[in-house]
């Protein structure tokens, strides 16, 4: 599998930024060939997975950013989600990190992430509640 990187977006964990994301990501899309209706499907999932991210900060109670890479495949654009804190390394919690979010909900957030990539993979660190997703969108034929 060739990899090209194509982009590096860093946002704060906020909703305000998550268009920016969408953006670059139907932008550099478009530029591989994805259809519009895959756009939309991208764009879809990506809000999605943005959304959990900035759930998940909220949820760890620091300042965070969002880093968001994006690379091509011989057929497919691929993003990476990754939830970064803010500022200085945080030191690694004493005790396993403790979710607030509704487990269903979660599951429901990622089935429909699921249901418009052909790939994802979300990464969570039970000790330090690191949250990263992959979404994978392959180019038609």
């Amino acid at each position: 599998m060739a990899k090209r990187n194509l982009a590096e977006l860093k946002i704060p964990a906020s909703a305000e930024f998550i268009p920016v994301a969408k953006r670059v990501a139907t932008t550099l899309g478009g530029q591989l060939g994805l259809s519009l209706m895959d756009l939309d499907e991208l764009s879809i999932a990506l809000t999605q997975a943005c959304d959990s991210a900035i759930g998940a900060a909220e949820d760890l109670g620091t300042p965070a950013d969002l880093k968001l890479t994006y690379f091509a495949t011989n057929r497919a654009l691929v993003v990476d989600v990754d939830l970064m804190p803010t500022g200085a390394a945080l030191p690694m919690p004493a005790h396993p990190h403790e979710t607030h979010v509704d487990p269903e909900l979660q599951r429901l957030a990622y089935e429909m992430i699921r249901c418009f990539v052909d790939d994802f993979r979300p990464v969570i660190e039970p000790r330090t509640g690191h949250v990263s997703f992959r979404m994978v969108k392959h180019l038609a034929g």
